[in-house]
């Protein structure tokens, strides 16, 4: 939306909304916001509320510490209610994520970003890699992208093997299962779903 002409942008500024002073109450009501918009875990909601905290602190002053503790009293809160449940979160987003067609690799960076421990990170992949084999995500992935044997011009093939081994492998798949599904037919591919 920049105009040609000056290099501005076009469309009018939209004033900086000024945030609110925390209290406990704002917390938990700005908690229970998210959450009802966003599946989350313990640590993803605490880095929302102290984002809050910072803006409301540099705003308005306080003290940092005394907003930090009533954030942790909030989510220990949330998850003795249930509202918060770390290992349900991440064995949903795991099948999720398998599903789609993406690696064990993938799947565990984006678990840990989110804040999930190391150990839960590890059953939930085992649980959906035992649904989802890295071989079929690795198909799926090839599907969705037309990678290899789901091109739509099969003659170009040979010619993007290597950028699609190459897709595969940012993607997080091994060498030995992206060239297996790069590779392989689609008669392959329509037997094993």
């Amino acid at each position: 939306m920049e105009d040609d002409r000056t290099g501005q942008d076009s469309r009018p500024l939209r004033k900086q909304k000024r945030p609110r002073k925390v209290s406990p109450r704002y917390l938990e009501n700005a908690a229970l916001h998210y959450l009802k918009r966003y599946a989350s875990t313990v640590s993803q909601l605490k880095r929302v509320l102290v984002r809050r905290v910072d803006r409301s602190v540099k705003e308005h002053g306080g003290d940092k510490a005394e907003a930090l503790g009533w954030i942790e009293a909030l989510t220990q809160k949330l998850v003795r209610n249930g509202l918060i449940n770390d290992d349900a979160y991440a064995g949903m987003k795991a099948q999720s994520l398998r599903a789609s067609g993406r690696s064990t690799r993938v799947i565990a960076q984006k678990l840990r970003m989110k804040g999930v421990g190391a150990e839960l990170v590890q059953r939930k992949l085992a649980q959906a890699t035992a649904e989802v084999s890295d071989e079929q995500a690795a198909r799926i992935w090839a599907r969705k992208k037309r990678l290899g044997p789901f091109r739509k011009n099969l003659e170009t093939r040979e010619e993007n093997r290597k950028r699609d081994l190459a897709a595969l492998a940012r993607a997080g798949f091994s060498f030995g299962i992206a060239k297996k599904v790069i590779d392989g037919t689609l008669d392959e591919s329509v037997r094993e779903s």
